[in-house]
Order: structure tokens, then sequence, then C-alpha cells
């Protein structure tokens, strides 16, 4: 049976307690974990029609990344009725699922389970975009003003609430290099990011020639479903990468010790620079590409040889797109340097599919009103600290009124940002914060790798997550 949702507890005059900006799966998990704590009076806005999650990537097979208990809600509250298994059990899939002995669930699943999720939890108004958020000192409340759509996303009224907190959540954007901007932003010209794949993929299916950019996750499956539909021999698929190899993501037990929240507070007390510098070179641990998904791509090619001869698919790291443009109107010329050979050359394509990844929205439109009140860092980013608040002037957070953020902290709290299988216990940890109480114990310690000689300071509970090490000896 599904949850019974309560009644919405706002009345219109009233302030919120917490206002949610954005409804994806991170401010979701909030909203669920929220639910129960009848105390608190919660309205999330989101500006879409209803819950999407990467819809151009729910290619048939495709996977998540994290296993099925990175739900929204599980790793802070496994008895949650908005758990993963109890979606299973309302929809009388609990025991298929148990028989399937499946510890990563597909994509399509995952988006399917959090649409229940959103169906049923009150308090969230999609359709509505926030256009603007200001302090108001003389009410020492946040006036957040938005407005609601119509079914073509054209503004139908406007409105506006007051409320004690805010958390912001409206997650990354497609990130198109520079350099391709033009093209992608071009009618008519099939230069896409991979996050609309599945809108095109007729058309890239049937492409002459088409080249893949990008070699995350994203860019090998978009390569495997290309190859796989079409013609030994003919395949015409090229697939390029500025990292320096097809390179698997750390899955070993002790790397995913980088996903805990341990590694979290232990990275949110490093110098700044420092943080900057580890970002840099942690890319394996976000960016690379799942083992079963390389195996794949390898035993589709190998297949392709059996009968003599090699597929025509070329697949070349450590490639740089320098410019590109387009010839004789309906191909695209891609202008390409190769980073450890220093060698260039020029590649004529009839498609390009852009697995460039993703980048943090901005947030400086939206809290622009807000700008006098935030305090930065030496590269102009908003300081986050380690309760997921937004550092503003005293005369604001003094009055115990607070702006929270989620995947927008990633300078702050390391490669754990993105990843799901951190939402609950961030979702729990700004809740614990908001309330001043502990409605969700979190555990003192979650990894057994102990980062750095000396732990971090002691969080918001007063405990500390690793024990204090005993300073080494001098050795003569």
């Amino acid at each position: 049976m599904s949850p019974t949702p309560n009644p919405p507890r706002h009345e219109p005059e009233a302030p919120c307690d917490l206002v949610g900006i954005g409804i994806g799966p991170f401010n979701l998990s909030l909203a669920a974990l929220a639910h129960p704590l009848t105390e608190l009076d919660t309205a999330f806005y989101e500006q879409r029609p209803g819950f999407d999650w990467h819809p151009g990537l729910l290619i048939d097979g495709a996977t998540l990344q994290v296993p099925f208990l990175a739900d929204l809600v599980t790793l802070a509250d496994p008895a949650s009725p908005w758990s993963f298994l109890n979606y299973l059990k309302d929809r009388d899939r609990l025991f298929p699922f148990y028989f399937a002995e499946r510890f990563h669930i597909q994509r399509t699943e995952y988006d399917a389970y959090c649409r229940w999720v959103s169906d049923h939890l009150p308090g969230l108004h999609f359709g509505h975009r926030v256009d603007a958020v200001r302090w108001h000192p003389d009410r020492t409340l946040f006036e957040v003003d938005f407005a609601r759509l119509d079914a073509d996303g054209q503004t139908r009224s406007l409105g506006r609430t007051h409320t004690r907190n805010i958390v912001v959540g409206v997650g990354t954007a497609p990130h198109v290099p520079q350099t391709l901007k033009p093209l992608a932003d071009a009618p008519g010209v099939p230069v896409i990011h991979a996050a609309d794949y599945l809108e095109h993929r007729d058309q890239l299916h049937t492409a002459g020639h088409t080249t893949v950019v990008g070699a995350g996750q994203s860019g090998a499956e978009i390569f495997l479903d290309l190859l796989r539909n079409r013609p030994t021999g003919q395949e015409r698929i090229t697939w390029l990468s500025r990292t320096e190899a097809f390179a698997p993501m750390e899955y070993s037990k002790l790397g995913l010790e980088h996903f805990t929240p341990d590694y979290t507070r232990y990275f949110h007390h490093l110098p700044e620079a420092e943080r900057d510098r580890l970002l840099a070179a942690q890319w394996q641990l976000h960016k690379g590409i799942d083992a079963d998904t390389i195996a794949a791509i390898h035993d589709e090619l190998y297949r392709r040889t059996q009968h003599g001869g090699w597929p025509d698919a070329v697949l070349t790291p450590a490639v740089h797109v320098r410019t590109a443009g387009r010839v004789a109107t309906s191909k695209i010329e891609l202008h390409l340097e190769h980073v450890q050979q220093g060698t260039r050359t020029r590649l004529t394509t009839d498609a390009v599919v852009l697995a460039t990844g993703y980048r943090e929205r901005p947030l400086g439109r939206l809290l622009a009103g807000l700008d006098p009140h935030l305090r930065r860092d030496s590269a102009d980013r908003p300081r986050v600290d380690d309760q997921y608040r937004l550092v503003l002037d005293p005369a604001v957070t003094d009055t115990g009124c607070q702006i929270y953020v989620q995947n927008a902290e990633l300078h702050t709290h390391g490669v754990g940002t993105p990843d799901l299988g951190l939402a609950a216990w961030r979702s729990a940890s700004i809740l614990n914060a908001l309330t001043g109480k502990e409605p969700y114990p979190l555990p003192e310690r979650t990894a057994f790798t102990t980062f750095g000689l000396t732990p971090p300071p002691a969080g918001p509970t007063g405990r500390r997550a690793t024990p204090t090490l005993v300073p080494l000896a001098d050795i003569r």
C-alpha cells in the first residue's frame, strides 16, 4: 500500500519553516524525510510540470552506479515508507526483485520510484518557477517570489511566500564546451548533448558517421548503444576523450569510502587550495566508466571480428577538440589535437554527441537579492559550512534563519556532493541542524579508512567521526 500523505499544513499567510527550490532527487529526499516531522511546515517548488530525472539517458539496460540502498531515505531511515523496497511492495514486485538478486537497479526503475514518491508526497508544487529570493529584515524572514506556470511553461500568475529557512536544490545543467556551443545552438545541426540522446536516438542511428565526445559513463553507454544498432563492418563511429584512457571508475571497497560522511567531513576542513587540487585529481572516482560497461563494449567489438576484419569504430583517448565548424552545410568538421603527441588533425562527421558532463547551475541570478549578505571564498564561490548552510551575514543567521544547499557544494564538500548514496545522509543532516534536535540519529563513523592524522572538529552532534590517533614516536 502507498504511504498515505498528510494534508498540507501550510496556511497561505503564515511563514513556512522550510522552502525547497528545485525538486530533483536530493530535495525529494529532503521532502520525504521531512514528511513525518509534523512540527515542520514545508513547501517545495519546481518549474517543471512533474518529476523528471535525466530522461535523455534512460537507455534500456543502463543501471545506476550506486546500489538500490542509495534511495531517497534508506541510509537515514530504513523504516521510512518512502523507501525503494516499499515502492516495490506497493507495486507487488517485491518477490520478483528478491529473486532477480540485483544490487544495482536500472535507471528507468529509479526514475519510476522517484515519480511514485513525488506523486504521493504532499507539499510538492510542480509548475512553479522561483524567480527571486530576498531577505526581509523587518519580518526577519526570507521572501520567495515565484510564478505559477501553465502547461506551455508560460506564467499564469505570480505568488510570494515567506520562510525561515530555504534549501536550494536546483541541480546541474548540461555542459557544452565553448568551442562547440555555436554548433549545438544552431538549428538543424546534429550536435547534441548526451542529456538529449534519446530524443535524437533514431536520427543518430541512421547518421552516416557519428562521433561521441567524452569518456565518462554516459559517453560509454551512448557509444555502446550506437554500436549495437549498426551493421557489422559498417559501424562508422568515432569515440574521443580528453582523458588519457577509457578508464574504469574506482569501485574498490576502500576506494568507495571517499563517498562516506567521514571523507566529506575530512574534505570540508582541508584548506581551500588543497580541496581544489584534490577535486581535479579525483576524476576517476566519479567520472570513469563502470567495469561492466567497459566489458560489454569490448565484447561487442570482439563479436564483430569473428568473421574476419575489424569493426569500423575508432576509440581514441587523450584527444582535445580545439575548434569545430560546418562543412557542406550537412557535415561537421572537428579540429583535433592529441594532448600527448602534440599532433593535430581534422575529422569530418555527420553527427556529434557531447558526453561532456554537467556543471552546477550558478546561484547568482536566483540569489542576487541576497548578494550583500553572502560570504565568498577566494574564487568568488559561495562559502558553505559543515552543515550545508551558505555562510551569510550574522545579521541574517543570528535570527536563526538559514539557507541550505544540495549538490551545490562540490568545492567545499568534495566528490560525494552529486552522489546519490549521500542523499539521505545529507538530507538528515540538514533536518537535524534545522530542527535543533536529532530526528535522524547519524552514525559516528562510516569508513574503515581514517582520513588524516588528526580528526576534523566535532560535528553538530558533538561527536567525532573517528578516534583520535596517538602521535607516532620519533624514530631514531
